[in-house]
């Protein structure tokens, strides 16, 4: 039988911040299930943000030649996603939004053009999970990512199969202190990654 494939995408601009930890400690549960793992950092790559030509309702391509072509790449290659996103300003943060408002290549692949994103005849459901932190325990304070995320895994035709989220951790690294959480993220990764 093929491995799943699990992609874990890192959303902060922050290395080794807080929802980096989470990202690495879900992907190591997901590893340890059997998946095939990778992990990207989007400060890693260099892309803009959507520009709004609508280009992509032709052929739903994205006209525009940058780093996020590779992460297309990886995203229809996945069976399991794992993003983890800070909280920034009571919403995610700008390289996770970022991420999503460039997916419209799929919504357009999906709602314009009526076409599957991913082709997988035989492929498993696809799905995936969001991990997020906040510095603050304001009500509602994760409610936008959650939202956002839930749409963009729509778009991808991805099953959203929950969310992971700790308030009140700011400082860098501050996670560590929470073992509660890095325990339930890394059975959140091996849970993901079992068929």
């Amino acid at each position: 039988m093929e491995k799943l494939k699990c992609l874990g995408i890192g959303c902060s601009p922050r290395v080794k911040g807080n929802t980096s930890i989470l990202l690495e400690r879900s992907m190591e549960g997901a590893e340890q299930a059997g998946a095939e793992c990778e992990t990207i950092y989007l400060r890693s790559y260099k892309f803009s943000p959507c520009i709004a030509c609508e280009g992509c309702n032709r052929h739903g391509q994205c006209i525009v030649k940058d780093d996020m072509q590779e992460i297309y790449e990886k995203l229809l290659w996945a069976d399991r996603i794992i993003l983890a996103a800070p909280i920034f300003s009571m919403g995610i943060n700008a390289m996770g939004k970022a991420l999503i408002d460039r997916g419209q290549r799929f919504w357009a692949t999906k709602y314009v053009l009526h076409q599957p994103v991913a082709e997988r005849p035989q492929g498993p459901e696809r799905r995936g999970i969001l991990l997020s932190a906040s510095g603050t325990n304001l009500p509602g304070i994760f409610d936008c990512a959650i939202r956002g995320i839930k749409y963009y895994y729509k778009m991808l035709d991805i099953k959203y199969s929950g969310e992971y989220c700790y308030s009140k951790v700011d400082a860098k690294g501050e996670i560590l202190s929470r073992p509660e959480a890095l325990e339930q993220v890394f059975n959140a990764g091996q849970e993901l990654a079992s068929r």
